[in-house]
């Protein structure tokens, strides 16, 4: 219920914007100014990544690209505005993976379908997770992690995360299943007071992005332990992942896809496709992307919707077993 009176004015802000809509007419697309949402709070990395992509997009369609963030409820807010905007191709989502693929298993009441509220666009960029630690905890890889955690003056080692039902919680659930040891997750509202806590010695170990943990590896204030994502990432070389360290089941990033809402005409869609495609092949927009701790690489709108139908049934068994739950 809490939720859904959330999300009351969305409904009906939206429901008057679709009414309100003109009917696309083949050839004319983009003929006013489009609305990029972002799900997330002003100031954050989305928010960075896509003012860079409305730039690059207002460049590419020759009609302004607008961002309006519409943060709160972990992306559900922003994402259900879009999913019920007029399928024109004026209303765009650029979220991360937890409007897709973490949302709908740990959340009853979504008011949104992953799958059949959404055309996805591209992809644009993806950022691993990484295991991180306190710089005073005899920690430095996992054999070590799994010897400090299993010693009986550590019982339910805590772990930090940015949030409950995050993929910072998922990532560190699946690695204590995969482990046979038991862990504390200690959720925060958002990364930066978990690293805060991180820093300052509250909790001795905690999981977050590559891109929010990586001015803090290079400065001293913490240390790396293992990387989540399938790859080692291009800005930390020299940290293993969760694989190197015989953890194959630990195989997990966060991506960040831009989306439209379901019913787009194709023409629409292909003109948004190439366009998003162009930005992200812009050396500038690349290096703006690089600099928020991103691994920039387009994948188009076919290989979005894969990523979606494979990682769904993943993250449902991860909720499953480790019980996670948001309502």
């Amino acid at each position: 219920m809490k939720l859904q009176a959330l999300l009351a004015l969305t409904v009906a802000c939206t429901a008057g914007c679709i009414a309100t809509a003109p009917v696309h007419a083949a050839g004319t697309f983009p003929s006013k100014p489009i609305t990029l949402v972002v799900p997330f709070p002003p100031g954050g990395a989305t928010d960075v990544v896509g003012r860079v992509l409305a730039q690059g997009l207002t460049k590419q369609l020759g009609q302004t690209v607008i961002v309006e963030n519409r943060a709160g409820a972990g992306t559900v807010i922003g994402a259900s505005y879009v999913a019920r905007a007029a399928p024109d191709g004026y209303t765009l989502l650029a979220s991360s993976g937890t409007t897709f693929t973490i949302n709908p298993v740990v959340r009853s009441d979504l008011p949104y379908d992953p799958i059949k509220s959404f055309q996805p666009i591209g992809i644009v960029s993806r950022t691993g997770l990484i295991l991180i630690a306190n710089p005073q905890v005899p920690v430095h890889d996992i054999a070590s992690f799994l010897a400090y955690a299993k010693d009986p003056a550590h019982p339910n080692t805590p772990y930090g995360s940015f949030g409950s039902g995050t993929t910072s919680n998922f990532v560190g659930e699946a690695f204590a299943s995969a482990a046979g040891i038991k862990l504390t997750h200690v959720p925060y509202k958002g990364s930066s007071p978990a690293m805060a806590d991180l820093i300052g010695g509250q909790i001795p170990f905690s999981v977050d992005t590559v891109a929010a943990a990586l001015p803090q590896i290079k400065s001293g204030k913490i240390k790396a332990i293992a990387v989540s994502a399938p790859q080692r990432s291009s800005f930390l070389p020299d940290v293993p992942t969760f694989a190197d360290q015989g953890y194959p089941q630990i195989a997990m990033d966060t991506w960040l896809m831009v989306v439209a809402p379901h019913g787009i005409p194709a023409d629409v869609k292909t003109r948004l496709e190439t366009a998003l495609a162009a930005v992200v092949a812009d050396p500038d927009a690349r290096k703006s992307l690089e600099a928020q701790g991103f691994e920039v690489a387009f994948q188009d709108a076919a290989a979005g919707s894969a990523l979606i139908a494979k990682e769904l049934p993943q993250m449902r068994e991860i909720a499953q077993r480790a019980n996670i739950k948001v309502d």
